[in-house]
């Protein structure tokens, strides 16, 4: 399992991924599930995935090679996100024709999937998901955060917080709770924690850091949320009809 999330702002993008990848409950792996793309001052783009390793694995190699080999689409030449979205789907579909009748035979799930954002010069930041079977939806200013892998224990916090108009930090540092709270409720999801963010019309994704476990600021963020929650819980009024409660 793992736990990836995105949010799109009036003021940029954030993304952050977990690394931790299971095979069973005694192989486990760590693997950066965050791919960035970019040609500075022209285009910066980032990837989350989840699901099957080797489908996304597969699929990032794929917008890869078609840079190398010269193909006439690719990554750096797409004149919108909305058709990098179609790319990327592409790339899934076909590694899933290529790769699922042997996985399936295994027992295997092939099934996969990517949060996708970034900025072209020209266009507005903008987020899609991406899904398995290679189609996509966009995050709107109604729902600007879009989430894959393990994503209930975090979505509370980003319901209650994440809004178009809030700051880099702010979103930055609700995903860090969202995390914080996925992380103790589901031990498939772990350290370290990739984090990039992309500041509108900053076309460079070079504002990238892995945060782990013996990180002060994560360690520090971790703690005080906690001993917040137990305190605003510990204040609340009790219910009116308690044996006891002032009427």
């Amino acid at each position: 399992m793992t736990y990836c999330c995105a949010v799109k702002l009036n003021a940029g993008l954030v993304f952050a991924a977990d690394s931790r990848t299971h095979a069973g409950v005694d192989n486990i792996g760590r693997f950066s599930k965050l791919h960035c793309l970019d040609v500075p001052g022209e285009r910066a783009m980032a990837m989350l995935s989840a699901g099957n390793l080797s489908v996304t694995q597969g699929a990032v190699e794929l917008l890869h090679r078609a840079l190398r080999t010269g193909e006439q689409r690719h990554w750096a030449n797409v004149d919108s996100m909305a058709e990098m979205a179609q790319l990327l789907g592409e790339a899934m579909r076909a590694v899933r024709a290529r790769d699922e009748p042997y996985l399936s035979r295994s027992g295997i799930d092939a099934s996969a999937s990517f949060l996708l954002g970034g900025q072209i010069r020209g266009e507005r930041p903008r987020l899609f998901l991406v899904y398995s079977e290679g189609n996509a939806i966009e995050a709107t200013d109604e729902t600007p955060f879009l989430q894959i892998g393990e994503v209930k224990y975090g979505k509370p916090i980003l319901d209650r917080v994440i809004r178009s108009h809030i700051s880099l930090l702010d979103a930055t540092k609700c995903v860090l709770v969202s995390f914080d709270s996925t992380m103790r409720s589901n031990v498939s999801v772990g350290p370290p924690i990739d984090l990039l963010l992309l500041p509108v019309d900053h076309l460079q994704a070079d504002l990238k850091m892995r945060i782990d476990e013996h990180d002060a600021y994560w360690r520090e963020l971790s703690q005080r949320w906690a001993a917040g929650v137990r305190r605003i819980f510990a204040e609340l009024p009790p219910p009116m009809w308690y044996p006891g409660s002032q009427q």
